[in-house]
């Protein structure tokens, strides 16, 4: 994997200003959700106007991702870094400002561009410093501190709008990109040394050419994506049923809202215990065959009628714990395929996570009936692909081994 010359273990404090960096992703998209209404409220805009205010900064990201890979890859993973923190701080601003929904999306996609830096530039830089026995595990304690803000941040976001109003979610986002931007300037060295010589020798698009040709890269990302897919469609769904369908109140979706990053929490915390001691491919598959149940046991129970928030909710914690148990293992599995093109293939993992996320749940929209039953569909389907794809990487080792 490309390990040798990391003789030392990286630096603690290298690894909590990876943690921080994390952060930006939470305070690009998960911050904004409780400030949806009231932007609405404050700028006179329509249902689909302040939608679109948080999904614009979701499909900015994705495609944003992409490009930081790439560039970190052929120039450097310190200058992509600090531009994309740079951008996020300018992106931030904006938004604070802003008078009007023109100057608020504008603010967004400003600060989704400079977010999509963040997840990306933290898994191929991990890769640069960790050994290949420690990567899985400092993957998975990564992402782990990742999920802390998704768990806060509409929390955090509540009480901000309560007591100072809606402008103070953007002021805490850029007073956080800040000490971020300064932490990451200080503690992140260049960890591609050879990209300067590499930049001006090979063409981007090569890249993601040489990365697509390969069917177990094929298959590692597509997994991230179909299992992202299946959560994001759940969680968006039962934001809505559990108000239009069950009449619950906000507060009630909030606290069932934390079973889902804390199914994600621990199986990522299993996947660090676990570390090299099993095969990317293998666990893999163990996470999308417990997806594929985890839907199967909750499509059974809403056919049989039991429709509550603990059938939406307790189904998800294990979605969530699936995809936690996978997900570093498919990272790490996909940055191994090229190892010199590590940036690229973390740049189209969290592309195709973000983008896969957005259209599962776009299609779930769609056909949305104020039913359980089009999200079912749409879950099963995921979680249906998700299992196609987790079988790739299997059975291409399989096959390299002489076992079919």
């Amino acid at each position: 994997m490309g390990d040798c010359g990391k003789k030392e273990p990286p630096a603690r404090s290298l690894g909590v200003a990876l943690g921080l960096v994390a952060l930006i992703t939470p305070l690009a998209v998960h911050l904004f959700l409780p400030v949806i209404p009231a932007v609405k409220v404050a700028l006179s805009l329509s249902d689909a106007q302040a939608q679109l205010a948080f999904s614009i900064a979701l499909f900015t990201m994705s495609f944003a991702t992409l490009v930081y890979g790439s560039l970190s890859d052929y120039w450097g993973r310190r200058p992509a870094l600090l531009s994309g923190l740079l951008l996020f701080l300018l992106g931030s601003t904006v938004s604070v400002l802003a008078q009007t929904a023109a100057t608020l999306a504008l603010g967004r996609v400003v600060q989704a561009m400079g977010a999509g830096c963040a997840m990306t530039l933290v898994r191929a830089i991990a890769r640069d410093v960790y050994r290949a026995e420690h990567l899985v595990r400092a993957i998975a304690y990564l992402t782990m501190f990742y999920t802390l803000g998704p768990m806060i941040a509409p929390l955090v976001g509540g009480v901000l709008i309560d007591s100072f109003g809606w402008r103070s979610v953007f002021g805490l986002a850029l007073a956080s990109g800040g000490a971020i931007l300064v932490a990451a300037y200080a503690i992140i060295p260049e960890t591609h040394p050879n990209a300067a010589a590499k930049g001006r020798e090979a063409a981007l698009l090569s890249g993601y050419l040489d990365l697509l040709r390969k069917p177990q890269f094929v298959g590692y990302v597509l997994q991230s994506g179909f299992s992202t897919g299946a959560f994001i469609t759940l969680a968006s769904a039962s934001a809505t049923l559990m108000t239009e369908l069950l009449h619950r109140p906000g507060s009630e979706f909030g606290l069932y809202f934390l079973l889902f990053p804390v199914g994600f929490f621990f199986g990522n915390l299993v996947s660090s215990r676990i570390s090299s001691r099993a095969s990317n491919e293998v666990m893999v598959l163990a996470g999308s065959l417990l997806a594929l149940g985890t839907v199967i046991v909750q499509t059974l129970l809403f056919l049989a009628g039991h429709i509550t928030p603990a059938t939406f909710f307790f189904p998800g914690f294990f979605l969530t714990f699936s995809q936690g148990i996978a997900l570093p293992y498919a990272q790490v599995g996909s940055m191994a395929v090229i190892p010199r093109l590590a940036g690229t293939a973390a740049g189209i993992g969290v592309f195709m996570q973000n983008f896969a996320g957005a259209a599962f749940a776009q299609i779930y929209g769609i056909i949305a009936d104020g039913t359980p039953m089009p999200m079912v569909v749409v879950i099963a389907c995921a979680a249906v692909l998700c299992l196609v794809a987790g079988l790739v990487p299997f059975l291409v080792r399989m096959a390299s081994r002489g076992w079919a």
